[in-house]
């Protein structure tokens, strides 16, 4: 007998079906367990109101049009924002300060389309969907054609038993504002990628300003070094010597400067003539330099960066980016790393003045390849 055990009470047994106590000492069971529980059941249904009353259902169809419409409002925003706002527009928000007046109604536009969506279907669900429980038994992974003909026929009472066959309303707003909402993904998808690029990445500052009939009307334009924007002579570039070259003019625009600096970077350098290979490549580079003094594009044909290094002994010039290395004596021909075409030369000569110009703008796209250069 335990210390715990009342005096003269002794160890009770517990039935299966009862519930031990333990406020009464000890408590000595054998060890077994109740052959079968008795199965709680499934509390009973409750109705709800849009069960019992037409009205309250009539009332609950309402609502869930109302939030699909928010759904829908929400949409609208949207493209309106991304098609009619300026990006550059600021407005002053509470708790932020200012903001970019597009994204703010960008952010509410999807927010609001996703939110009517979200709080319709759940409302739809809790007031005119089906609320009874159901048990299914296990069954086989792989059905069988009855079973599989059933869950077809299950699905066509779904949808009628969801009263969506039956509520027009309910089918308009729901299928709108299901519609609807992927115009913002797809719009992002398309449109973002930016405006189509047309022949931007064939033409360069090089080519001169564009005429009335469409047509580019290229300048001899002179070389000028960058940043100090001054023209160059010959005798300027000595043997190993490397310069940065910008077209004249260029740094004096006040519009989308950085992109056109970008595109029209040059490398001019100078090697004695003889050092040119005697292949076609290799004198097509001498032919379009002036006395050795050679000009090619800074812009990396791999991914754009800047070509920056050159290696006067080997006359390679080397992208630091991811090695790509061009060999200026054979017009700049990739002779190592991922580049995938050589860098387009530019055509110099000297004007009457003795400096140094271009003879004609590039002959072939600047940068990385793309779908229409391959």
């Amino acid at each position: 007998m335990s210390e715990h055990t009342p005096t003269g009470a002794q160890p009770q047994e517990p039935t299966g079906s009862e519930p031990v106590r333990l406020d009464q000492g000890h408590v000595q069971g054998s060890g077994g367990i109740p052959e079968r529980f008795a199965n709680p059941g499934l509390p009973p249904h409750v109705l709800r109101n849009a069960d019992l009353d037409e009205k309250a259902a009539k009332r609950a169809e309402r609502q869930v049009a109302i939030l699909f419409l928010l759904s829908i409002l929400g949409t609208v925003l949207f493209l309106v924002a991304y098609f009619m706002v300026d990006v550059q527009t600021q407005v002053w928000v509470p708790f932020t300060n200012e903001m970019s007046l597009s994204n703010l109604l960008l952010g509410l536009g999807l927010a609001f389309s996703l939110l009517g969506i979200g709080l319709g279907a759940v409302h739809w669900a809790k007031t005119l969907m089906p609320d009874t429980e159901i048990v299914e038994m296990r069954h086989p992974l792989r059905s069988s054609d009855a079973d599989r003909q059933g869950f077809v026929d299950t699905m066509l009472d779904g949808g009628e038993s969801s009263q969506l066959t039956r509520r027009p309303l309910l089918k308009a707003t729901f299928g709108a504002a299901m519609g609807l909402f992927a115009l913002p993904l797809l719009i992002q998808l398309g449109g973002s990628l930016g405006p189509l690029p047309r022949n931007d990445l064939s033409v360069t500052f090089w080519n001169g300003e564009k005429g009335k009939d469409g047509k580019y009307h290229p300048k001899k334009l002179r070389l000028h070094r960058d940043p100090e924007d001054t023209p160059i002579k010959p005798s300027d570039v000595t043997i190993g010597s490397v310069y940065h070259i910008q077209p004249e003019g260029l740094l004096e625009l006040s519009d989308d400067l950085l992109n056109e600096m970008s595109k029209a970077s040059v490398l001019l350098m100078r090697l004695d003539p003889t050092d040119f290979q005697e292949t076609d490549k290799g004198r097509k580079a001498r032919e379009w330099g002036y006395q050795g003094i050679v000009a090619y594009s800074k812009v990396c044909t791999h991914v754009g960066c800047p070509v920056g290094l050159y290696e006067q002994t080997t006359h390679h010039l080397l992208c630091p980016c991811h090695q790509s290395t061009f060999d200026v004596t054979n017009d700049c021909e990739v002779v190592f790393g991922p580049a995938g075409h050589p860098l387009p030369q530019l055509k110099i000569a000297v004007d009457s003045e003795g400096y140094l110009i271009a003879e004609q703008p590039f002959q072939e796209p600047v940068g990385p390849s793309f779908w229409e250069r391959g």
